[in-house]
């Protein structure tokens, strides 16, 4: 199962790699207790078009986004659904967690991430399950399933 590509503006990567050393403390604890031991790969700070998502999985085409309080204004909310437009024509959904839920619902956050993930990897299996291959449907559940966790 190869993920889509999307493509990035190269001149946004300074602004990236800043935002990678300088995460909220809210983008640190999902991260640093949560994503970066999670069972495929995700990056941080990862750039789609001219935009910088918090957190990307190609495998499962989702983007976690952490919303501050800046996402609540008309502007903020106007900005927001235009980066969830731009994803969305790439295929990506996109995963919202206000920052007061990464302070006080950590486990539900980490619980609800799982579901979308699960989600999209079932979605994924089930796609590929009704194509026909020379690796027959173990085959492809195994390509589909690698390095993924569907508890």
């Amino acid at each position: 199962m190869k993920p889509n590509i999307v493509p990035k503006n190269g001149d946004m990567l300074p602004r990236a790699r800043e935002l990678r050393r300088e995460m909220t403390p809210q983008e640190r604890k999902l991260w640093y207790q949560f994503l970066r031991r999670y069972p495929v790969k995700i990056y941080k700070q990862r750039i789609i078009e001219s935009f910088i998502a918090d957190f990307y999985c190609s495998r499962a085409q989702l983007v976690i986004e952490l919303d501050g309080a800046q996402h609540t204004t008309e502007q903020g909310l106007l900005y927001d659904r235009e980066r969830s437009s731009i994803f969305s024509q790439y295929g990506l959904d996109v995963l919202r967690f206000s920052n007061y839920e990464v302070d006080l619902q950590f486990e539900a956050v980490c619980e609800k991430s799982i579901r979308r993930f699960n989600l999209a990897f079932e979605a994924a299996l089930s796609r590929y399950m009704h194509k026909s291959s020379p690796l027959g449907g173990a085959g492809i559940a195994q390509q589909c399933l690698r390095g993924f966790v569907l508890s």
